[in-house]
């Protein structure tokens, strides 16, 4: 009896040896998801800690937006040539594309980045990490949205110094704030996926050069869909920036626009973005 006693387990390690037993932990989708988004804001941190110690980059890409706003939105107001609805001055019609485009340019090269970051063997530290590729990709993304808000308060005090008459509603501006991130978010990942696919810079360097001016000249950032020829309205119509142009100009001069479908397709384009980088991801860290 004593040796049959001493020979069985004792029931406290049946039970530890059995998962979802009471008195463990089980994941919940709750706990999931919030150590998911604990891990995406984590990374977002880590990116924004970055800009915090060399603010360089904001300052010099503030450049070619003022530009944009000074030079060429100022010409195409007094000579009227691009029709605008509403008859409102072009410089307003033209302040939220130069937003929209500001923050594509910031974001189209993010992937520039992360092949940086294999190179220098953070991507494989961060691979072998419990941090899901998803989560990996997402708070990249959204770092990059947030590294285009900053760009964008600067582009609307500026846009306000030349007298354009933007919206002054906090609800506004904060959801001026989240269609900024959602673009930025989208296109930075398209970006991370060229960089899975090129797996090189320059590669990636010279594909972002040739899609963000199209992406630009394509969709309704300089002038409105009516005024372009049939087949650049169908690609204007597929193109995410248009979306997120269509949007801008609705919550901060007011203009009629679809924002909750601009709002789903952005979300959509950017879950899209998020699933495929993530899957390339393994391809870009070997």
């Amino acid at each position: 009896m004593t040796s049959a006693a001493q020979g069985a387990p004792p029931a406290v390690s049946a039970e530890r040896a059995t998962p979802g037993l009471a008195g463990l932990p089980v994941d919940t989708p709750l706990a999931i998801a919030r150590r998911l988004a604990s891990r995406i804001v984590t990374l977002c941190w880590v990116e924004l800690r970055k800009i915090r110690h060399d603010r360089t980059e904001l300052y010099t890409r503030a450049i070619q937006p003022a530009l944009w706003l000074l030079i060429f939105g100022e010409t195409f107001t007094r000579i009227h040539a691009i029709p605008t609805p509403g008859h409102i001055p072009y410089l307003a019609y033209l302040a939220p594309g130069i937003l929209a485009q500001s923050a594509l340019f910031i974001a189209i090269f993010y992937g520039i980045q992360i092949i940086w970051e294999r190179d220098a063997g953070v991507l494989t530290k961060l691979m072998v990490t419990p941090t899901p590729r998803a989560a990996l990709i997402s708070g990249k993304a959204f770092a990059a949205g947030v590294r285009s808000i900053v760009q964008a308060a600067v582009i609307v005090v500026l846009a306000a110094i030349l007298g354009v008459a933007l919206t002054g509603n906090p609800l506004k501006l904060l959801a001026t704030a989240a269609i900024v991130v959602l673009g930025s978010a989208f296109f930075s990942c398209l970006s991370m996926t060229i960089a899975g696919l090129a797996l090189s810079r320059d590669r990636l360097m010279g594909i972002g050069q040739a899609i963000t001016m199209p992406l630009f000249f394509s969709s309704n950032a300089l002038y409105p869909e009516r005024v372009m020829p049939g087949w650049l309205q169908a690609i204007s119509k597929v193109n995410p920036l248009s979306y997120e142009v269509d949007a801008l100009r609705g919550l901060l001069i007011g203009t009629q626009a679809h924002i909750g479908l601009d709002a789903v397709v952005l979300v959509g384009a950017t879950i899209l973005g998020v699933t495929a980088s993530a899957l390339l991801l393994p391809r870009l860290a070997r």
